[in-house]
């Protein structure tokens, strides 16, 4: 097994996941190995409004009052099947977002 990267968020690029069956993701990637990324400061969006499609969300970011998103955890994704670069704005909108009564 490798180690993990210790790279903060500011050197890493902010990306959205989609994988075969743990969701999207939002976070920053920190290694890619195949189908399998590592994330830090990763945010499971559970339900978004706002965009139509990954792509949007991460072009355009999200609806924050409608949607949920997890807090930040570092996760390994296996099974990645797209993996989509944000842009800044989108980054903004995400991070905003927060879980209901969080």
């Amino acid at each position: 097994m490798t180690d993990k990267p210790t790279a903060t968020p500011d050197d890493l690029k902010p990306v959205i996941v989609r994988t075969y069956s743990a969701g999207v993701h939002f976070g920053y990637l920190a290694r890619r190995d195949g189908k399998d990324v590592d994330l830090v400061r990763s945010r499971r969006i559970w339900r978004w409004y706002g965009a139509n499609s990954c792509s949007g969300l991460a072009t355009s970011g999200l609806d924050v009052s409608r949607s949920t998103v997890a807090g930040p955890v570092s996760i390994t994704l296996t099974e990645a099947v797209e993996i989509i670069d944000c842009t800044p704005e989108a980054v903004t909108s995400i991070e905003s977002a927060t879980w209901p009564n969080m």
